[in-house]
C-alpha cells in the first residue's frame, strides 16, 4: 500500500474529534481535508440537523452516500472525517476499505459519555434518548467499526497527540 495513492479515512463515534484530528493530520501531511458532514451542509445549504428534520435520514444517507463514495474512487492524498454513521452503509465502506486507509479512532463509551452535554445539541440522533439508548448505539456502530485498517485508541490524548500517532502508525505500516 503505498500513502500518496491513497486517502486516509477517519472514522469512530460522533463526537470522538475526527473532524479536530482530521484536520491536524491533513495540515502535518499537507494534504486536502473534507469533513463529509460539512461539505454536504455546504452542497445543500442546510445543516445536517435541518436536513434530518426537513429531508429525513434517508435522504440524508443517500447524499453522504454518494458524496464519499466519489471522493474514495476519484480523489487522493485526502484526508477525509466520516460522520459517525457514514459507514454503517456497506458501500460506503466498501469504498473506504479499497480506495483508503481507514483509522478508527476509538475512544471509550466512560471516556464519551462525560462528552454528551456538549454535543447533543446538534445530533439528531442522540436527541430525546435515553443513555442506555445511546449507549446501545455506540456499541452497535462499534461493531461495524471494528472493519479497519488501523485503530487508534484515543482514552487520554489530546487531539495533537492522536493526530500524531496516526501518521505513525500509517507510516510505519506503509513503508514497504
Amino acid at each position: 500500500m503505498i500513502l500518496h495513492d491513497k486517502n486516509i479515512v477517519l472514522i469512530g463515534f460522533m463526537g470522538v474529534g475526527k473532524t479536530t484530528i482530521g484536520q491536524m493530520v491533513a495540515k502535518k501531511l499537507d494534504w486536502e481535508f473534507i469533513d463529509t458532514d460539512q461539505e454536504i451542509e455546504r452542497r445543500y445549504h442546510m445543516s445536517i440537523p435541518a436536513i434530518f428534520e426537513q429531508k429525513g435520514e434517508d435522504y440524508f444517507r443517500k447524499a453522504e452516500r454518494e458524496l464519499i463514495v466519489d471522493i474514495c474512487s476519484k480523489e487522493r492524498q485526502k484526508v477525509l472525517s466520516l460522520g459517525g454513521g457514514a459507514y454503517l452503509q456497506e458501500e460506503v465502506r466498501n469504498a473506504c476499505l479499497f480506495h483508503g486507509i481507514v483509522v478508527f479512532l476509538d475512544l471509550s463509551w466512560e471516556n464519551w459519555k462525560d462528552r454528551l452535554p456538549s454535543i447533543v445539541h446538534d445530533r439528531p440522533l442522540l436527541k430525546n434518548k435515553a443513555l442506555e439508548e445511546i449507549k446501545q448505539l455506540f456499541e452497535l456502530r462499534k461493531q461495524v467499526y471494528s472493519q479497519h485498517h488501523y485503530r487508534v485508541a484515543t482514552d487520554g490524548l489530546d487531539p495533537e497527540t492522536v493526530a500524531i500517532r496516526t501518521i505513525e502508525l500509517i507510516r510505519e505500516r506503509n513503508t514497504n
